[in-house]
């Protein structure tokens, strides 16, 4: 984006609006991006490395699942595999912000890409309901994504650089656990996600004897699967519907 049109960006309405949709879920966000910051540094990982993680990666979930598997000595392909696994619902997201913002040029969707996110898509989706480009889209997500990058950057590196400083005693991982549980409750808005999730805990419980934490790739599977299915089925009943009521056979 050029700076002007940044600017524009920034001066729209629906710019403030994103902004004040990401500021009730930034708290979570933000304990959570200490948790993380913590945990990395506590796992054995250096604080450049660490540095380095937060502001490439930018996957709270991803970070969190290979912390333990790097800290175990995994094997690399593990590692690489959790993290495609646990990020798989990006292409799902990506699938249907592709309606809105595929006419963008392609270095501009590679940003949104990155800056993207579980609650920006959640909150970008009630505000923009109907699958078509429209003129305040992107301004929203620019919004809601410079509060959701800062709420998640700042404490996280915050927690990386005071990680020996933090004593455990202060619960930061329960503290993260209720942040999780906050966002994860956010994100159940219809009947796919409720099901979905019902899946990957099943999963993971049924799963949990495994080594090296792989419950979390079968949830993560069954949940996708799950998701998927949902979706493929509410498709064909929305393609079948308009038919019927044509008159088709």
């Amino acid at each position: 984006m050029s700076w002007l049109a940044v600017g524009a960006a920034v001066r729209h309405p629906s710019f403030r609006q994103g902004v004040n949709d990401m500021l009730g879920p930034a708290v979570g966000v933000g304990a959570w991006g200490l948790v993380t910051g913590v945990a990395m540094v506590k796992s054995g990982m250096s604080v450049p490395m660490a540095l380095l993680m937060s502001l490439l990666v930018y996957a709270g979930s991803a970070q969190l699942a290979v912390i333990p598997l790097l800290a175990a000595g995994a094997p690399l392909w593990v590692v690489w595999l959790t993290a495609a696994c646990v990020n798989l619902r990006f292409v799902i997201f990506s699938s249907m912000w592709r309606t809105y913002f595929q006419p963008l040029p392609l270095r501009q969707r590679l940003t949104i890409g990155y800056f993207s996110g579980d609650v920006i898509f959640v909150a970008f989706m009630k505000r923009f309901p109907e699958p078509r480009p429209g003129p305040g889209q992107v301004p929203y997500f620019w919004g809601a994504a410079s509060v959701n990058w800062a709420a998640w950057q700042i404490p996280s590196i915050a927690g990386i650089l005071l990680a020996h400083a933090i004593p455990l005693s202060w619960g930061l991982g329960f503290a993260g656990v209720l942040a999780l549980l906050g966002i994860l409750l956010s994100l159940l808005f219809d009947r796919a996600t409720w099901l979905a999730t019902g899946v990957a805990a099943t999963a993971a419980i049924a799963a949990f004897a495994l080594p090296l934490k792989l419950n979390i790739l079968v949830a993560i599977a069954a949940a996708v699967a799950a998701g998927l299915m949902m979706e493929a089925v509410e498709r064909r009943r929305r393609g079948v519907a308009p038919g019927h009521g044509d008159g088709a056979p």
